[in-house]
């Protein structure tokens, strides 16, 4: 495992605009206050989804597309750069009504209703290509 120590630095509690894409918002922000790396939580609800599945044999993507509403029940990610852009690398837990769930690598969604916290931490990250996963990953 690779690592290094980082410290805190500025906290933020966000509320996301109804109609706009979820993940497009949360790197309009990370660009908007220069951020250079965060971690964040969020929940709330979402219009429809495009989930990514990564096959590890592939070493693909594939989309996963839903046009209905869920409840973000859980949605976790980081911020960082990738090709020097602002990058919001986000999961999410989202729940249908009858309580069935769907959940990964979060591409994009239509927010209807959500609320964000973001840790920044003191330090930059960029994501660069990993040859073992062929992912743009943090090189520690």
């Amino acid at each position: 495992m690779d690592y290094r120590e980082v410290e805190g630095g500025r906290e933020f509690v966000a509320r996301l605009d109804h109609g706009r894409d979820w993940r497009e918002q949360i790197e309009a922000f990370a660009a908007d206050e220069g951020i250079d790396a965060a971690f964040f939580f969020g929940l709330g609800a979402v219009q429809d989804a495009e989930i990514y599945f990564y096959d590890q044999q592939e070493q693909e993507y594939y989309p996963v597309a839903f046009d209905e509403p869920f409840e973000v029940a859980a949605c976790v990610g980081n911020i960082s750069h990738l090709e020097g852009e602002p990058f919001a690398h986000t999961h999410a837990v989202l729940s249908r009504e009858d309580g069935s769930t769907v959940a990964g690598h979060l591409n994009r969604a239509t927010t209807f209703a959500g609320e964000l916290y973001v840790r920044e931490f003191d330090t930059h990250l960029e994501r660069a290509h990993d040859e073992t996963t062929d992912l743009d990953l943090w090189p520690l």
